[in-house]
């Protein structure tokens, strides 16, 4: 099983618990800076994750905030859907506050398509439905 490890700079939460809300995610519990000694870890991030894991369908997005990270330019959490709405909802509620890199549209290896930056940072790759025509 191969599963995405992501480092946010201090808004895991706020991400995990916003997939969770618009992706149906399913959070397990989250573990808090605060819990262990960390000399690396400033004392103000004490709340911040230390480890946060939800399940996402069949996929498993685990997280951490590191003070020093930065949002992901060259990897991309690729989200394949079961509909064109699920595909379009899923698009229109990552993009608000994002950054688009090719727009949601139909393409010669999928009814749907598009690849952005959520405003957490994290990098996505919708898909909905491989043609087979």
């Amino acid at each position: 099983r191969l599963d995405i490890y992501v480092n946010y700079p201090g808004t895991c939460e706020d991400a995990f618990r916003f997939y969770e809300q618009h992706l149906g995610g399913t959070l397990g519990p989250i573990a808090r800076h605060g819990t262990v000694p960390n000399p690396n870890i400033p004392p103000e991030w004490a709340n911040k994750v230390l480890h946060a894991r939800i399940q996402i369908g069949n996929a498993v997005l685990m997280g951490a905030d590191i003070p020093s990270a930065q949002a992901m330019r060259s990897a991309y959490v690729t989200l394949t859907v079961d509909s064109v709405s699920d595909a379009e909802r899923i698009y229109n509620v990552l993009t608000d506050g994002g950054e688009v890199f090719v727009k949601m549209q139909e393409t010669f290896f999928a009814k749907r398509f598009g690849m952005l930056r959520d405003r957490f940072g994290t990098s996505w790759m919708l898909l909905h439905a491989v043609r087979e025509d």
